[in-house]
């Protein structure tokens, strides 16, 4: 049977390190947004601000294995790890006076994956 892959070489650069991350640091926090991000396009999860306000509170740490949308407000500040942001939703984290970054900044930052929440 012939293995599907990922053509996105970047998407495939970031499941990589995950997975490495995961086995060298025994977090299996990032083996399972590894395993999210492999999924094929149209079943990756895609988390409004809404959600994301609906489901933190002030200080949390959240890694959405998708791409947040800009449907809602947040009225605190959190740091937030997303394979990809909608134009809308990057300005008002920012606004909102969260921390965005990318999943491999969040990896390198917190190795172990401790206190971090993955919402989708």
């Amino acid at each position: 049977m012939i293995e599907l892959r990922k053509t996105n070489i970047v998407l495939r650069r970031v499941i990589k390190e995950l997975e490495k991350a995961s086995k060298q640091n025994d977090a299996p926090i990032w083996e399972r947004v590894a395993e999210e991000l492999s999924k094929p396009t149209r079943r990756r999860r895609a988390v409004n601000l809404s959600r994301l306000n609906r489901h933190t509170v002030d200080g949390d740490v959240v890694v959405v294995p998708g791409k947040v949308l800009g449907a809602g407000i947040i009225d605190h500040k959190i740091t937030v790890a997303a394979y990809a942001f909608s134009r809308t939703a990057y300005d008002k984290l920012l606004k909102a006076g969260c921390r965005v970054v990318s999943i491999t900044e969040l990896v390198r930052e917190n190795p172990k994956g401790s206190n971090v929440k993955i919402i989708g």
